[in-house]
């Protein structure tokens, strides 16, 4: 048993994790201070009157999605709960009988952690968003020219901090917490096995956000097509009309898929990208010798980065606000660059202060190789800046700001909506170009640099600024709620304009952090790729041309487009059930649509559109999650590892630029249709706005690509990890059984472990 000592690396992660959390307490008091129950007194302001009306119909809103908000997490995390313990008993059985009873229980309890860890991730996402989303719409109505935008922006974007910073250190200090646990039951000398151990952790976060981004994801989706396409396609009311009662489930899909599968998303990246250094460090004898300090320096990286996120974000709120439509964006994209910067410079300062100046690690590529200081900063580095790149690219193919989203919103005027969907397709096959020669170059710098462990800090790197990037992903959602509050409510029209301006940069941002989510999974399934082998001793690295690799490689390289088809699929069948519930309710009663309906059926009705959604997410996010899940667990089993590694690099090759095609033709598109809606043009037919051939062909576009980036999409960063990280923990496991070569015992050209 090892005597506990607290070092300097414990210091900084304990430290950064407090004060993590004490600046999102701080945050959520300025939420906190304004309240959105309905006063007794009338409260009004130049431009908004806030009568007593708006303000019940506020609060009346908001209850509703909180409550219905709940009511799909729960039912959500039950499902999750019986996982976990169903898994939980596998995983515990197939360790043990491939390893020893201790590696069963340490990786079960380090599973079982992760997983809960993550559903709290979710849970306060959504709790946050939910928290304040009427807050950002209240702000918005009681102010009016430059101290509107002040304050809504500011509303929206602490909630989105206060949620970004608590995951993040909750995060932090949860794996500090296990990594000191289990420290006091290994020796030293024991360290490789106690890192596999710890990958559970990550094994379990990534489970969780599989349920939440396939389940969340479906679930918006589901209720955001199904209104679009009664209420702007098939009536043509406004979009979020309090009319409509697919809207309120909308808003709900907002919370539990944008927020709650997105938190845990994230959290799953940071979780599986630390344990990958961590399996390759302790694999080594020269870093066990070096220290704790300097096997932690993984972690250490993620506790610095919560610190710059933090002291970054007093630009946005208070050294320069946002004060006009035209900064919103702006303000946000400063926020990326400067900690993406600052953090370079922290790696350089961490890599000197914790790391020996020079050491051996096991690597894939060759055997063993020589480490330094300034090869392991310069991986990290590449990882920020690349992430960094990667999100300046992302926002020119999804900016109305830009060109390409500009002419998409005029190929709506050639050729309506066909031409619409061909130039926002050719759009998303466009934007892969310049990230996947970003991710290249990174991998091959890192890879350079410092073999696979070089890969997962420059993971580590890019999600280093990962507080802020919450903070970002978590302001999109909130003021898409605000939007659709502020007009179920009855609010003024200039409550709307100035929720669209932060939704419009929010949708933009929000690609921003998938293209981040996107390529931090693709570094983070690399490096677990790599840790997969080094932990197997497989020193004769992977030949892709092996038979049995090759033909895994294109099976692989499938299961993106299947898991896709599925999700979608799921998405569809949900929204036509959604399309059959809304219509038959205008049909039954014609004051539904005249708006002088009472509010007990007008509440009945909402109620059932978002029991649609919850039954059909909930009942279809079982295939696609079992897909990834037992496609890698099956392979091993019956083929072995070589048709593992296969399986791993064909859905990683082609899961990374579906991934970002999707994810940028969703954003173009529905960014296309707010270009058209705002009146930005200088074309007259677009400047006519809403109502429109043009917009309704826009709408069309915006319709289908929300399954593209808000379902199918951010789920395959999912898919990546995965099927990586389930990989790395059953790799005893798969050797065990006749040494690698799966129950069919196929032979392959080479497989030796050392």
């Amino acid at each position: 048993m090892t005597t506990i000592t607290f070092e300097i690396a414990d210091q900084l992660i304990v430290g950064a994790g407090i004060v993590g959390l004490v600046f999102s307490y701080f945050q959520f008091g300025f939420l906190n201070k304004m309240t959105i129950k309905p006063q007794p007194t009338t409260e009004s302001s130049g431009l908004t009157m806030l009568d007593s009306k708006i303000t019940e119909g506020l609060f009346e809103v908001y209850s509703a999605i909180s409550e219905g908000a709940n009511t799909f997490l729960d039912a959500e995390y039950k499902i999750c709960g019986t996982f976990i313990a169903l898994f939980g008993g596998l995983l515990f059985c197939l360790i043990t009988w491939s390893s020893t009873m201790a590696d069963g229980i340490f990786t079960t309890v380090a599973f079982v952690t992760g997983a809960v860890t993550s559903m709290v991730s979710g849970y306060i996402g959504m709790k946050v968003a939910v928290f304040a989303n009427g807050r950002v719409a209240k702000a918005a109505a009681q102010n009016h020219g430059e101290k509107q935008y002040i304050a809504a922006f500011n509303m929206a974007f602490r909630a989105g901090s206060c949620m970004g910073f608590a995951l993040c250190s909750i995060g932090l200090l949860v794996l500090w917490v296990l990594l000191t646990v289990f420290k006091m039951w290994f020796d030293v000398s024991d360290y490789d096995m106690m890192m596999d151990c710890i990958s559970g952790y990550g094994l379990g976060g990534s489970c969780v956000a599989m349920f939440g981004r396939v389940g969340g994801g479906i679930y918006t989706k589901a209720a955001d097509v199904g209104a679009d396409l009664v209420g702007k396609c098939d009536l043509g009311i406004p979009e979020d009309d309090p009319r409509n009662p697919a809207t309120v489930a909308d808003l709900v899909g907002d919370n539990v898929g944008d927020v709650a599968g997105m938190s845990a998303d994230l959290f799953g990246s940071f979780a599986e990208s630390t344990c990958a250094a961590l399996v390759i460090a302790a694999s080594a004898q020269d870093m066990r010798d070096a220290g704790w300090s300097a096997l932690l320096l993984p972690v250490c990286v993620s506790a610095v980065g919560i610190i710059i996120c933090l002291l970054a974000s007093f630009v946005a709120t208070d050294f320069n606000p946002v004060r006009c439509k035209a900064q919103v964006e702006e303000g946000l994209k400063v926020q990326l660059i400067i900690t993406s910067l600052c953090s370079v410079a922290a790696s350089v300062v961490l890599c000197y202060m914790l790391l020996p100046t020079e050491f051996v690690l096991k690597g894939v590529a060759s055997a063993s190789f020589i480490a330094t200081p300034a090869r392991v900063a310069g991986c990290v580095s590449a990882g920020a800046l690349g992430g960094l790149a990667i999100g300046i690219v992302t926002e020119y193919y999804t900016s109305h700001s830009y060109k390409p989203v500009r002419e998409v919103a005029m190929s709506c005027k050639k050729g309506g909506a066909a031409t619409n969907i061909i130039y926002g397709l050719a759009l998303g096959y466009l934007s892969t170009i310049v990230p996947v020669i970003i991710l290249s170059a990174i991998i091959f710098t890192s890879f350079t640099l410092c073999d696979t462990y070089g890969v997962a800090m420059a993971a580590l790197g890019m999600l280093s600024t990962l507080a802020t990037c919450l903070t970002i992903d978590g302001y999109g959602p909130i003021s898409d709620n605000a939007g659709g509050i502020a007009e179920m409510s009855g609010m003024h029209e200039d409550v709307r304009d100035c929720t669209d301006a932060l939704d419009a940069a929010g949708n933009t941002t929000a690609a921003i952090g998938k293209g981040f989510a996107i390529g931090s999974a693709a570094l983070v399934s690399l490096a677990l790729y790599g840790a997969f082998v080094v932990r197997l001793g497989i020193d004769t690295g992977v030949n892709i041309l092996e038979p049995l690799t090759f033909s895994f490689l294109m099976l692989g390289s499938m299961l993106p487009y299947w898991f896709s088809a599925l999700t979608m699929k799921s998405v569809g069948e949900a929204a036509g059930a959604m399309v059959t519930e809304v219509k038959n309710q205008f049909a039954a009663d014609k004051r539904l649509f005249e708006g002088t309906a009472p509010k007990a059926l007008v509440a009945a009705n909402r109620e059932k559109c978002i029991a649609i959604s919850t039954t059909a997410s909930l009942r279809e996010m079982v295939a696609p999650s079992a897909l990834v899940i037992f496609a890698p667990l099956l392979t091993g089993t019956l083929f072995g590892v070589y048709a593992v590694f296969g399986l791993l690099t064909g859905g990683l090759v082609s899961g990374v630029q579906l991934a970002i095609s999707m994810s940028n033709t969703g954003g173009a598109w529905d960014n296309a249709k707010k270009f058209i809606e705002q009146k930005l043009s200088d074309d007259p037919e677009l400047k006519k706005g809403k109502g429109t051939d043009v917009h309704r062909a826009a709408v069309v576009g915006d319709t289908v690509g929300d399954p593209l980036k808000d379902t199918s999409g951010p789920a395959l960063n999912i898919l990546m990890k995965l099927m990586a990280i389930l990989s790395l923990v059953f790799a005893d496991y798969f050797w065990s059984i006749n040494e690698g070569r799966g129950l069919f015992n196929v032979a392959v050209t080479v497989a030796r472990r050392i």
